[in-house]
């Protein structure tokens, strides 16, 4: 039997090639990740604001009614 391309290098070894590409994958995933949570936390705390800001003015506009009604 005749052997026509050995290769013994590490790189050719298709499960240290898997390994790589899975490795990358998982360190790209943990960055997007960390940054997707960090732009959740500021559409978060916007919209708290934003709920504030309409309460405050909710209460702001509305009439306030005798006292004398309520006890009628």
């Amino acid at each position: 039997m005749t052997v026509l391309a050995a290769s013994q290098s590490v790189l050719d070894q298709p499960g240290t090639v898997a390994f790589l590409v899975v490795f990358g994958m998982g360190v790209m995933l943990y960055f997007i990740f960390r940054s997707m949570s960090r732009h959740l936390r500021k559409v978060n705390d916007a919209a708290r604001a934003a709920a504030d800001a309409a309460e405050s003015a909710e209460l702001a506009e509305a009439p306030e009614e005798p006292e004398a009604a309520d006890r009628a």
